[in-house]
């Protein structure tokens, strides 16, 4: 969640003719193999950035890149008491940072997106987590708004979009479709900030501007395969792949 909310799970049907299931079963253990490269690409890179994050507890640069470590490790936790020992620690390493720079872009940045993993783990209690999410990613937005390609746009508008509205939470689709747009203007190149969006207007049923943005984002990817390409994208390609094959499946149902 958070760089988009997604679910990175993917859906399998009920029952498929005999044909399909050899093809189905390699496509799934593809993607499994996937997520099992990722998951200790993460950790090594976690593991890395706490023993830099300890060895100079004044490094501020050190702390929210393991802020930042935390947060993609916690990903792939495996049930929620993991997952909130290592949102944890990057809650209390953004934390330091902004003590000390209260005007740290990915301080408060990475901040917020760990307490978007800690909520994850909560029944009771999410909403006030929600609630200090919203001030930490629009305490970045008024800083930076272009940081992480539109990155507090992106998540305030995703925070709308999924918790729950008034009087439960903050949940807006008027908010949520602000920010949403406003990450597409700020970083238009970037396929997380299209997809994001494409899924608000599916789940809204607005056919006017699904169709608009399909066709902007129809164009774009083959030149974002060029710009966002290596290692470092490997894990999000495999997500805004699958994301784009289920939205352009569910935009043909709507036809």
């Amino acid at each position: 969640m958070y760089s988009c909310f997604g679910d990175t799970t993917l859906a399998r049907p009920g029952c498929l003719c005999l044909s399909l299931i050899g093809l189905f079963t390699a496509s799934w253990l593809a993607f499994s193999e996937n997520l099992s490269i990722f998951a200790q690409r993460a950790e090594k890179h976690f593991q890395e950035a706490r023993k830099k994050f300890q060895a100079s507890t004044n490094d501020f640069g050190a702390a929210w890149q393991f802020g930042r470590a935390c947060f993609d490790w916690a990903d792939f936790a495996k049930n929620d008491h993991q997952r909130e020992s290592i949102a944890g620690e990057g809650i209390a390493a953004c934390r330091r940072v902004i003590a000390e720079d209260p005007k740290s872009v990915p301080g408060h940045y990475y901040l917020a997106m760990n307490l978007g993993q800690l909520a994850q783990t909560k029944t009771l209690g999410a909403l006030t987590i929600v609630d200090e999410m919203e001030r930490e990613f629009k305490t970045a937005r008024d800083l930076d708004a272009k940081f992480d390609y539109a990155g507090p746009d992106r998540n305030l508008g995703l925070l709308y979009f999924e918790a729950p509205g008034w009087p439960a939470s903050i949940g807006s689709k008027a908010k949520a479709r602000q920010h949403l747009q406003r990450a597409v203007q700020l970083a238009p190149r970037y396929p997380e900030n299209h997809l994001c969006i494409l899924e608000a207007y599916l789940k809204w049923g607005d056919k006017k501007n699904l169709v608009r943005e399909l066709k902007i984002t129809e164009e774009l990817l083959p030149q974002a395969r060029k710009e966002f390409t290596g290692e470092a994208w490997a894990q999000s390609w495999v997500d805004w792949d699958k994301r784009w094959k289920r939205i352009r499946e569910k935009a043909a149902e709507l036809k």
